[in-house]
């Protein structure tokens, strides 16, 4: 029981930081003259507060250092609790809108998936667009990681829930010596990249809010957008180009950036074991693709193919999931390809999603080491990547990663087309699940959006996008005989 409360202690700190974050679009009211959006969000803000304050108050008097176990039980909790306080704000200011779409589109805002169940979004009220992108943008390095450099100053330390919030198959060392200044370093080297990003965008063409609004959801790999036709709208190669450069930052791990900037040197890119074969996988894709596209006769000219492939498919491989053009309409490989890659080419430490190239390439070593070992049975080859040198506790965590991945696609996928769903929507809006892409194929294809769901199958692409942002082991452990027994 003790250690229930303390989770709900933490939990009800956490809501109570939440709330703060309601200040933004308070002041969007207010600059729009909106007063009943303006009424709206501090409802969600004093509920938000209010609850997270009465959590803490009734277990005060738990509060202690959460251990391994309770912090898984803390980071899925909060993550459950915090898009359904942050629906608040959209179930008062759209009636018709269902609590299980508003708490699939603040899910998707908050896990950087980027799906929404919303049509009309370049008429949506610009507060509403906001805290969406809002959402988008503190998913982005995680609440959890965020919520760290501030619970311990109130008593809470934060060293097991930056553990299991932060991506990644290998656990680096620190940026900085404490826990606390290393959170606080990655969201200062996250808060610049954004702050540059929307002056990118706002010379390239963009007004202040849409410059603001995809700035949060590109360094996010959110994908969120103000219009129904996403980044199509603009029909500008200048913003996409912008927007290929930030995709690509973002899905580089954000301690690199952070190191890069603090010592002056790009060598430290170079150093990365990841940067290298994420940026020349997703490259060379972007070529190929579009002599793809010419080859099949989709665009009359290289270079035009070479734009819509490079963006659409730097969007789709980063797990972000803007779109220029409906590339469902390309021949079947091409999108197939691209979905395929949202689950491997992220950096762990990055913004985005899926299994992370780390583990893809500790994958493909030891599939190498295996077929060596048939041929030399006792040579010794230990793995290295970089100058790192992988331990068999670190590969056996990957297979069992792994593992779990695929038998959660494949669980998911059928449930979905027990339920009615034809198989390649259900496969592939299991894959932008999962992956927290975004847009899939067929009826969640980049044309369409998730509205045409049931409320069944929203509430099963609600959980597997929390299950994909938690990186499996983190929700999954908690539905184990094992970690309930004492």
């Amino acid at each position: 029981m003790k250690s229930v409360s303390a989770v709900l202690n933490a939990i009800g700190l956490l809501l109570a930081v939440f709330s703060i974050v309601f200040l933004i679009p308070i002041c969007a009211s207010l600059l729009y003259l909106d007063w009943p959006l303006l009424l709206d969000f501090i409802v969600g803000m004093l509920v938000t507060a209010i609850t997270g304050l009465l959590f803490w108050f009734v277990t005060r008097h738990n509060r202690y250092e959460i251990t391994k176990r309770q912090g898984y039980l803390l980071v899925t909790g909060a993550w459950l609790m915090i898009p359904a306080f942050a629906a608040i704000p959209l179930l008062l200011a759209l009636p018709s809108l269902s609590f299980i779409d508003a708490y699939f589109e603040t899910m998707s805002g908050l896990t950087t998936t980027g799906a929404t169940v919303l049509v009309g979004l370049d008429s949506l009220p610009p507060e509403l667009n906001i805290w969406r992108h809002e959402l988008n943008w503190l998913g982005g390095l995680g609440v959890i990681v965020l919520a760290v450099a501030i619970l311990p100053l109130l008593g809470i330390g934060g060293r097991q829930l930056f553990n299991m919030e932060s991506p990644g198959a290998i656990k680096s060392e620190a940026v900085t010596p404490r826990i606390t200044e290393t959170a606080r370093s990655l969201w200062a080297s996250y808060l610049m990249l954004t702050v540059l990003c929307i002056i990118a965008l706002k010379l390239a063409g963009m007004n202040w809010l849409d410059a603001i609004c995809h700035s949060f959801s590109a360094l996010s790999l959110g994908g969120f957008s103000t219009h129904d036709a996403s980044i199509g709208y603009y029909d500008s190669p200048l913003i996409e180009f912008v927007l290929i450069m930030f995709m690509l930052v973002a899905v580089l791990n954000f301690t690199t950036h952070f190191m890069a900037w603090r010592r002056r040197s790009v060598i430290v890119y170079f150093n990365d074991p990841e940067a290298f074969y994420v940026l020349v996988v997703i490259v060379s894709s972007c070529f190929l693709v579009a002599y793809y596209l010419w080859e099949e006769g989709i665009y009359p000219s290289y270079l035009l193919a070479l734009r819509h492939a490079s963006f659409n498919l730097v969007s789709i491989a980063t797990s972000s999931g803007y779109a220029s053009v409906d590339y469902a309409q390309w021949p079947l490989a091409a999108p197939l390809w691209m979905m395929l890659l949202t689950a491997t080419v992220a950096s762990a430490g990055s913004t985005g999603g899926g299994i992370k190239m780390i583990r893809t390439l500790i994958l493909i070593k030891q599939a190498r080491r295996e077929l060596l070992r048939m041929l030399h049975p006792a040579v010794v080859n230990p793995m290295k990547i970089g100058k790192l040198i992988i331990s068999n506790n670190v590969i056996y965590s990957v297979l069992g990663f792994i593992f779990l991945y695929f038998m959660t696609l494949v669980i998911f996928t059928f449930i979905l087309l027990i339920s009615g769903m034809d198989y390649l929507s259900a496969l592939t809006a299991m894959l932008a699940m999962v992956n927290n892409c975004g847009p899939g194929l067929g009826t969640v294809g980049p044309a369409s959006n998730y509205q045409g769901l049931n409320d069944f199958q929203t509430c099963v692409c609600t959980f597997a996008m929390l299950v994909g942002r938690l990186e499996i082991f983190t929700v999954l452990i908690l539905f184990t005989s094992y970690f309930w027994r004492r």
